[in-house]
């Protein structure tokens, strides 16, 4: 049996990938360990997986909470900066302190969320394996494809191409304070130079959640990236209280905005007013950004919590409004609810795109957004059929991805074999 360390940020998004991941190698008999700052502990437990932690002087609890607060309050390219200072912040951190934990708590190999990209730096150091786990959108630089962070559709055009290529210029002067952090100890550490974004990925093994038809045409992924479709489960979860004796039976809005970027609480406004009017019962799950109490007026009377059993809901759900996080769009389609997305920052616009593509959902622009507008999109989302039936399409296309059976097969013939496994020859 092998120890497994699982390195990613400390946020529900990535954690609700990564958890499940960790929490079915552990019921095969491996030992999983997640690694990371005090703030990671309670949520690390709660899916029944060891905990180690690093940077207790420079991490105190309650440290992340105040930067995701701040990063909250953000939007589009502010909220994209913030994010990478936050996320060069834990290179550092992690460059610094990983390696001796890891060594003295003899973890053998990693899986590594693909936003965490130091963390393949330590495995080599420590000439571990590790394994990339793409939790959100799929990094892989490949210039047919427009950035993660940006809404635009797929146009394979010398203009499109044009495009893609200037887009990927200023994602690597964003993004140059990661780099530099990882470049200065690959430096220290005499392990070779990486030439292009893609060489800190795991030259084994590279997993998605996303369904294979859930993503833009690739060209250039290596033969052993994986789509195994998402990992989510209510297992590795922290119960959440939800008063369903309120449910009217009417048919179900859900409405979120995540657990980072939803301190915009104009946009609830904007929600509640665009179902004021329809034959349909809202639920605005809140995501921690604020309390039900401060927001007593909403028209239409939703049914507003501070955190909602989002799988469970999305059960009984007819539509979702979502800000078009990965995990909440992948729980979506694996439900068959079709959505109306609001993208906010990072990658969102991007699945936001996907969401365009696969024609499973309307995207309403977080800049130009408006009750009219809402009420436009969610109306044509829940009339028109093909939005359900693209829903439908590709809730089939996750049952045949394999999800968690499936990615941990390939990891543990990864870390067993110490080759690549092979999604394609």
């Amino acid at each position: 049996m092998t120890h497994f360390g699982i390195i990613c940020p400390t946020s529900s998004g990535h954690f609700n990938t990564l958890l499940p991941l960790g929490y079915e190698l552990k019921k095969r008999g491996h030992r999983v360990t997640v690694v990371g700052v005090l703030d990671a502990k309670e949520k690390a437990i709660a899916a029944g997986l060891d905990f180690l932690a690093i940077a207790l002087d420079e991490s105190p609890i309650g440290s992340t909470a105040a930067a995701f607060a701040k990063l909250g309050d953000l939007s589009g390219l502010a909220a994209l900066r913030y994010t990478v200072k936050l996320l060069t912040n834990g290179a550092i951190r992690n460059l610094e302190y990983l390696p001796q934990a890891i060594k003295d708590n003899q973890i053998e190999a990693l899986l590594v969320d693909q936003v965490t990209p130091e963390g393949g730096t330590v495995a080599e150091y420590l000439n571990i394996p590790f394994i990339t786990v793409c939790s959100a959108l799929i990094l892989n630089r490949d210039e047919n494809l427009p950035p993660f962070n940006t809404p635009w559709q797929y146009n394979p055009t010398w203009r499109g191409l044009l495009r893609n290529k200037l887009g990927y210029q200023i994602v690597n002067v964003v993004s140059k304070p990661i780099r530099g952090a990882i470049d200065l100890y690959r430096k220290k550490w005499n392990l070779p130079e990486h030439f292009h974004p893609n060489d800190r990925y795991s030259p084994l093994l590279q997993i998605s959640q996303q369904p294979a038809e859930f993503e833009f045409p690739r060209q250039n992924l290596p033969k052993y990236f994986h789509f195994t479709g998402p990992f989510h489960t209510t297992a590795s979860r922290e119960p959440v209280a939800f008063p369903w004796e309120k449910l009217t039976g009417q048919p179900l809005i859900y409405a979120s905005m995540g657990t980072l970027q939803n301190r915009l609480v104009g946009v609830f406004e904007q929600i509640a007013a665009a179902c004021e009017q329809l034959d349909a019962q809202l639920v605005i799950s809140l995501g921690g950004s604020t309390t039900p109490e401060s927001l007593p007026n909403l028209l239409g009377n939703p049914l507003v919590v501070g955190y909602a059993p989002q799988l469970e809901l999305l059960q009984k759900a007819a539509l979702t409004i979502t800000h078009a996080g990965l995990n909440t769009t992948l729980e979506s389609l694996t439900n068959g609810v079709p959505m109306v997305a609001i993208p906010v920052t990072n990658d969102q616009p991007g699945v936001g795109a996907r969401i365009a593509w696969t024609g499973t959902g309307e995207v309403v622009s977080l800049k130009e957004i408006s009750a009219e507008k809402l009420h436009k999109a969610v109306k044509r989302v829940l009339t028109e059929e093909s939005y359900k039936t693209n829903a439908l399409k590709l809730q089939e296309a996750i049952k045949r991805s394999g999800g968690t059976t499936k990615a941990a097969d390939i990891i543990e013939q990864a870390v067993s074999t110490g080759k690549p496994v092979l999604a394609r020859a």
